[in-house]
């Protein structure tokens, strides 16, 4: 009787978790959290935050797991449970990109948005604003520059996605990235609204 009762009841569960749907959804306020932090170590030039493991809890005392649940946990993906998303940054492929970042940003980019010559574009890349601020002598630099940017920030964008094991959030992680540049912007810099019109901090 006992062996019918487990039959019945395992066959009952799988037929649940056969119709549960499981919807993973981007987690913006994580990804703009962790846009946040890599975006003031490039602008601000600080350095990348460890990331702190947490230890767990001590073991509490708890009831006996019953095998139907024990079997249900097996079933159900832990991503499903999770309750509190996290986005993954650093990798060593993104470390790489945020050091050439913030060497260009300090060497070249932070002339150009202080002058007016580029700005934040709206879908997180930077373009040239008013060329004519910037002298004949280094317009092939600054385009060169503009450039490198514009590939390792979709490299980033890109690679950030596919850390995270979701390469289908790369359009969101970009829009994501694209408010948080615009939100660490200095007074005086320039950045394009949502409709493609250049705006002055």
């Amino acid at each position: 009787m006992r062996k019918f009762v487990y039959a019945l009841l395992t066959t009952a569960m799988v037929a649940l978790v056969g119709c549960v749907t499981i919807n993973v959804y981007f987690p913006e306020a994580a990804a703009q959290k962790a846009a946040d932090r890599f975006i003031g170590t490039v602008i601000d030039q600080g350095t990348a935050p460890a990331q702190n493991a947490k230890p767990a809890p001590p073991p509490q005392n708890q009831e006996p797991v019953q095998p139907s649940a024990m079997l249900l946990d097996l079933m159900v993906p832990a991503a499903y449970a999770a309750d509190t998303p996290d986005i993954r940054v650093q990798t060593p492929a993104t470390e790489a990109i945020r050091g050439r970042m913030q060497a260009r940003f300090k060497s070249t980019l932070k002339a150009l948005l202080d002058t007016g010559a580029i700005g934040f574009t709206r879908d997180g890349l930077v373009a040239v604003h008013d060329a004519g601020k910037i002298p004949l002598s280094q317009r092939a630099q600054a385009t060169a520059a503009v450039a490198d940017e514009n590939s390792d920030r979709n490299a980033l964008y890109r690679e950030i996605a596919r850390a995270n094991g979701h390469p289908e959030w790369e359009s969101q992680i970009r829009a994501t990235f694209a408010k948080g540049w615009i939100e660490r912007a200095h007074g005086g810099w320039y950045y394009q609204d949502a409709s493609g019109a250049w705006k002055r901090k």
